[in-house]
């Protein structure tokens, strides 16, 4: 009989994490409120390039603090956002409220698929972890690969209530007619509350995106 309960309740549990999961994936965004983190995904090259541009743009003050996410072997990128902050703070140091986080890369240039799911669980691992630890208000990301187990957990914690993250997704302007690996999974998964493109083209073929004209 105990047995039957348990069951029954874990059950009901496992209804109400599904009714739930489908109501954040197809609800109406909502306005943001201020001063909790805005964790930002950032990866070698020209997403870097695009990330900082895109942060350069925010209001400091309302988005803060923030919290800077790289691959472990992607030092380049977190000392460019370092260096950038200090830039805009006018300073020699980055601002107090802003930090440098480290996590396994998912994914490198040219791994195959299927290692690629070992290297994302392992890297969700630490990802997890991470989000717990700033439970931010705001995911910013536009596309390394990092950014999906960031996605991933930010998306978990919110179905169980644990913090309220909301994901943005800005697709690289590079991409004209055709969605990154990143964008295909963000956009299909719907993990994303808001998926940005920066091309007439491609926001006609996935509808559920919106065209933000050029961001940078």
């Amino acid at each position: 009989m105990m047995v039957a309960w348990l069951l029954l309740c874990l059950c009901i549990q496992l209804i109400c994490l599904a009714v739930r999961a489908l109501y954040i994936l197809l609800a109406k965004p909502r306005p943001l409120q201020p001063k909790r983190a805005v964790k930002t995904m950032m990866n070698a090259g020209g997403h870097t390039a695009e990330m900082l541009m895109l942060v350069e743009g925010l209001d400091k003050a309302y988005y803060s603090p923030r919290v800077y996410v790289a691959a472990e072997t992607d030092a380049m990128s977190a000392k460019r956002a370092l260096t950038r902050e200090s830039t805009w703070a006018k300073a020699q140091e980055p601002p107090s409220d802003v930090s440098v986080e480290i996590i396994p890369r998912s994914r490198e240039v040219g791994q195959s698929y299927i290692t690629s799911v070992l290297t994302t669980l392992y890297s969700l691992m630490f990802a997890a972890q991470m989000v717990l630890r700033h439970r931010p208000q705001l995911v910013l990301v536009n596309g390394p690969g990092t950014c999906i187990p960031v996605c991933a957990a930010a998306f978990l914690y919110r179905v169980l209530c644990i913090c309220d993250s909301r994901v943005i997704y800005v697709e690289s302007i590079a991409r004209v007619r055709k969605l990154s690996l990143s964008g295909y999974i963000l956009y299909y998964s719907r993990m994303a509350n808001q998926f940005f493109v920066q091309w007439p083209e491609l926001q006609a073929r996935f509808p559920r995106s919106s065209y933000a004209g050029r961001l940078y």
